[in-house]
């Protein structure tokens, strides 16, 4: 198992509503893509950057629920990859015992970000989904942005909408064009 850290969210190409979320293996460099849906990405981007709603969305709820009955997340495992599906676990302790609740990944990211928990994926997923970053990062960055850009759009936060839109354009006044 190596640690893995969420980098970027990006809109999906391929289907409406979903989005690719990069996990990367420092070591290594290499990213592992995973494709999640809109409300997961949003609930990550939410946690990613610290912001408060109004009202607790549903991973917050879960880390609340967690935290009121003495429950603590010590980790979240990336185990194993099946027909392109990736297979999470949720590692919980009420302080005398482990329990190990299957999740799906976007789902486990979302509360390990929430409530500051490391993350890691088996070696096997790493070597059969990875791949390696040889890549600048500005573009990638940039597809990051928009996508939170969009999610705040959505959710009515238009001073957080123009944070991110000036973070764009600052990151494409500093890029070459082709």
């Amino acid at each position: 198992m190596k640690q893995v850290y969420p980098i970027t969210i990006q809109s999906g190409m391929s289907q409406s509503g979903s989005y690719v979320l990069m996990l990367c293996e420092p070591e290594s460099e290499t990213q592992v893509p995973i494709i999640i849906g809109q409300y997961e990405a949003q609930s990550i981007l939410l946690a990613r950057e610290n912001i408060k709603t109004g009202r607790p969305m549903t991973h917050q709820l879960i880390a609340d629920i967690m935290d009121t009955f003495g429950l603590h997340l010590t980790r979240v495992t990336v185990d194993k990859l099946v027909e392109g599906v990736f297979h999470s676990t949720l590692h919980i302790t009420d302080g005398f015992s482990e329990h190990h609740l299957d999740s799906r990944t976007s789902d486990a990211v979302a509360l390990a970000l929430l409530t500051d928990t490391p993350i890691f994926m088996d070696d096997n997923v790493l070597t059969d989904a990875g791949m390696q970053n040889n890549s600048d990062h500005t573009d990638t960055d940039i597809d990051a942005l928009e996508a939170q850009l969009h999610l705040c759009e959505e959710n009515e936060e238009y001073e957080r909408a123009a944070e991110i839109q000036a973070k764009i354009d600052k990151l494409r006044s500093h890029t070459p064009n082709p």
